[in-house]
C-alpha cells in the first residue's frame, strides 16, 4: 500500500472544506466555532482510499490570521490541492499559500477551481487564464486544472480519480529513516488517556515501541495506534497517525512537539541554513528577529547572515538561525520564516547543519551540505567535528536519510580511507594524521629531554592536548602506527632509552647493592642517598632496569634483582607442595627476611594472583 498526504491550500471561503466533504463524506471542520462561523480555524483531516493507495487529507485554514495553523498542516504534505474560487479568482492568501508551498519544496499538486456553478462558461475561462498565469514558474505550472462544484457534484469523481493517479506518481516518504512525527493535536480519550496525532514524515512505528517526545525529553511507550479512526499495529511514513501514549499527562504536551524513536533526535538551538526570500518580501537585516516555523512548531529566532550584510527580495543566502528555545530537527528539513511584526511570510529555506560550529568567513562546508553527495556530506561533517568524532547513531539523527544509505556511505568512506571507526566513533583521517604528527613531535621532544624514561604516561600526554577530549584522545591514540603503548606508557616506536657512561656506572652500583642485600634490599630513596643522586634520576634508571628484565618492581620503593625474584617464586612453589596456605611469619622465615619486606612481597604476589589473602594468611593459588 502506498501512503500519501494531500494538503489543501487557498484563500479563505474558497471552498476547501466543502470540497473535502464532497469527496470523502467527512466534514473536516470539527470545532463548534468552525461550524458556527462557517470558516476553518484549525486543521481538519479526512481520507481517500484507493486500491493501491491511501491518501490522507489535511485541510488548512485560509484566513491570513491563521497562517501559523496552515503552516502546521502544510509541513509534511506530499501534494497540494490548490483551491481557487471561480467567483473570486486569485486572492491575497492564494498568493501566500502558493509561496509557502514553493518554499516547503512541495513538488506536485492539482488546481481545483471551486464554485463553478456560480459563474458562466465565459467567466470560468477567464479564471482559468488567471490561474495559468498565477502558477507559471511554480511547481504547479504543469499541474492539472479542474473545475468543480461541491454543491452540485460537478467533476467530484473526476477529481478523486486525479488525486488517486497523482498519489501513485508521487515519490513516497521513506520508511528507512528514523521515525519522526510532528504533533499537530493533543487530546485525551476516556479509557485510553493521552493521544497525539500527526503526519509521520519518516520511518515506521509499532505498538509497544519505546519513543521520546522532543524537545521535552519525555520517554514513553506506544500504547496503541490508529489511522483515520482504524486501529493498526504499525504506522508508516506518509500516514496520518494517532498515537496513544503510556503514562504521559495531556497537559505536558502541545502542538509543535516531535515524536521519535527513543534515543534518537538531536536537540539544538542553532542551525546553519540557506534562506530564500520571496520576491515581494522586505529585505532581511543581518540580525533580524523572525517567526521560525518547522514541522508543527513555531519559535522565535534571530537570523545571522554569514558574512554579514542583508538578504534582498528574491535572493538567497547562507545564514545561522539562533533559536530562543531548542528544537529537534535534521539536515534537509525545510522551514518557513515570517516577519516578527507585522507578521507576514517573507521566505523559507532548508537546514544544512543542525550542529554548526562557530563559523567565520569559511562557508565551504555549507556549500557541500547543500550540493554534495551523501558521502561528501558525511565526510565533511566528520571532518568538521575534528577530534570529537561522530557516531553512526548521531549521523542517523543528523541527516534526513535512510539509515542503510548512511551506513553504506560510511563503509564506502572507510574503504577509501577517508574516515576511520575507532571504538564506535568515526574520525576523519585528515584529523587523525594531523594529530598523530603533533603527538609524534611532542614525544620526540619528551624523549630528548628524558632519555632514560621508557615513555610518557597517557594522562600526561593527554594533558598536553587540552583541546582534545581525553576520552576521544585515548580512543584515537592506539591507531597511531608510529607509537607503542605499554600499559599506561606511550613512546615512539623508534625510541629506545639510552644510558650515558655515568648512568651505566649507576646501574652497576644498583645491581651490586641489590645483589648484596638479597631479600632485604635498600629502598629507592636509600639507593639515591647512597649514590648522592636525586630520587627522580634513580627512578628513571630503576624503571629502565625493570623494563629490560634486570630487576623486578615490587612497589614504587622496593626492587629485587631478577634472580632473587625468581628464587622467591621457586621457594614458594616448593613450600606449596606440602602446604597450600602460608602465613606472613612463615613467608618471612622462608626468605630469611623481615616483616618489613615480607608484607610488600606478599602484597605484590597478591596483585599477580600468585597468592590470595585469607584473613592473616595467604592461599597459594598461582603459578609460583
Amino acid at each position: 500500500m502506498r501512503y500519501a498526504v494531500l494538503g489543501t491550500a487557498g484563500h479563505i471561503d474558497h471552498g476547501k472544506s466543502s470540497l473535502v466533504k464532497a469527496m470523502t463524506g467527512v466534514d473536516p471542520d470539527r470545532l463548534k466555532e468552525e461550524k458556527q462561523r462557517g470558516i476553518t480555524i484549525d486543521l481538519g483531516f479526512a481520507e481517500l482510499k484507493y486500491a493501491e493507495a491511501t491518501v490522507g487529507i489535511v485541510d488548512v485554514p485560509g484566513h491570513e490570521k491563521l497562517i501559523k495553523n496552515m503552516l502546521a498542516g502544510a509541513q509534511g504534505i506530499d501534494m497540494v490541492l490548490f483551491v481557487i474560487a471561480a467567483d473570486e479568482s486569485i486572492m491575497p492568501q492564494s498568493r501566500e499559500h502558493l509561496a509557502i508551498c514553493n518554499l516547503l519544496g512541495i513538488k506536485t499538486g492539482i488546481v481545483a477551481i471551486t464554485k463553478c456553478d456560480l459563474v458562466d462558461t465565459e467567466f470560468l475561462s477567464l479564471v482559468v487564464e488567471d490561474v495559468l498565469q498565477f502558477v507559471s514558474g511554480t511547481f504547479l505550472e504543469n499541474a492539472d486544472i479542474i473545475s468543480v462544484s461541491a454543491k452540485d457534484g460537478t467533476n467530484i469523481e473526476n477529481l478523486k480519480k486525479m488525486i488517486g493517479d497523482l498519489a501513485m506518481q508521487t515519490l513516497p516518504k521513506s520508511n528507512g529513516g528514523i521515525f519522526r512525527l510532528p504533533v499537530d493535536r493533543v487530546f485525551t480519550l476516556k479509557g485510553f488517556g493521552t493521544v497525539v496525532t500527526g503526519t509521520a514524515i519518516s520511518g515506521m512505528i509499532r505498538v509497544d515501541d519505546h519513543i521520546e517526545i522532543h524537545p521535552l525529553g519525555i520517554k514513553t511507550k506506544v500504547r496503541g495506534l490508529h489511522s483515520h479512526n482504524q486501529p493498526i499495529t504499525a504506522g508508516f511514513a506518509g500516514q496520518r497517525l494517532a498515537v496513544n501514549l503510556q503514562g504521559v499527562d495531556r497537559d505536558e504536551l502541545s502542538r509543535g512537539n516531535l515524536i521519535t524513536e527513543q534515543g534518537r533526535g538531536i536537540r539544538t538551538k542553532r542551525l546553519d541554513v540557506k534562506i530564500t526570500l520571496l520576491k515581494d518580501a522586505v529585505a532581511l537585516d543581518g540580525k533580524a528577529i523572525v517567526h521560525f516555523h518547522i514541522g508543527t512548531s513555531e519559535l522565535t529566532a534571530r537570523v545571522i547572515v554569514h558574512g554579514g550584510g542583508k538578504i534582498s527580495p528574491s535572493e538567497s543566502a547562507y545564514c545561522q538561525i539562533r533559536l530562543k528555545e531548542p528544537i529537534t530537527a535534521m539536515v534537509s528539513d525545510r522551514f518557513i520564516i515570517r516577519r516578527f511584526s507585522p507578521v507576514e511570510t517573507i521566505g523559507g529555506g532548508i537546514i544544512l547543519d543542525i550542529l554548526p560550529p562557530v563559523r567565520g568567513k569559511d562557508i565551504s562546508s555549507l556549500e557541500i551540505y547543500e550540493k554534495g553527495t551523501l558521502e561528501q556530506k558525511i565526510s565533511e561533517k566528520i571532518r568538521r567535528v575534528a577530534q570529537a568524532g561522530f557516531t553512526r547513531k548521531q549521523l542517523h539523527s543528523w541527516i534526513n536519510e535512510d539509515i542503510n544509505k548512511i551506513d553504506a556511505g560510511i563503509e564506502k568512506l572507510k574503504q577509501n580511507k577517508t574516515i576511520v571507526e575507532l571504538s564506535e566513533i568515526l574520525y576523519h583521517m585528515e584529523m587523525i594524521k594531523a594529530l598523530e604528527s603533533k603527538v609524534a613531535a611532542t614525544l620526540r621532544d619528551f624523549h630528548k629531554s628524558n632519555p632514560l624514561k621508557a615513555g610518557i604516561s597517557k594522562d600526561e600526554l593527554s594533558g598536553k592536548f587540552k583541546a582534545v577530549d581525553s576520552k576521544s584522545f585515548f580512543k584515537i591514540l592506539p591507531s597511531f602506527p608510529l607509537l607503542v603503548l605499554d600499559k599506561d606508557i606511550v613512546r615512539l616506536k623508534s625510541f629506545n632509552p639510552t644510558l650515558t657512561a655515568d648512568d651505566e656506572n649507576v646501574r652497576t652500583a644498583i645491581v651490586k647493592m641489590l645483589g648484596a642485600a638479597g631479600f632485604q634490599p635498600p629502598l629507592k630513596e636509600e639507593i639515591a642517598s647512597k649514590l648522592s643522586l636525586k630520587v627522580n634520576a634513580i627512578t628513571d634508571i630503576l624503571k629502565l632496569m625493570a623494563s629490560d628484565g634486570t630487576i623486578s618492581r615490587i612497589n614504587d620503593s622496593i626492587y629485587l634483582l631478577k634472580e632473587d625474584y625468581n628464587k622467591m617464586l621457586t621457594a614458594l612453589k616448593e613450600f606449596s607442595k606440602n602446604k597450600t596456605e602460608i602465613s606472613v611469619s612463615e613467608f618471612r622465615d622462608l626468605l630469611q627476611t623481615s616483616r618489613k619486606y615480607a608484607l610488600p612481597f606478599l602484597e605484590h604476589l597478591d596483585g599477580k594472583k600468585i597468592t590470595m589473602r585469607i584473613g592473616e594468611a595467604r592461599k597459594i593459588i598461582g603459578g609460583a
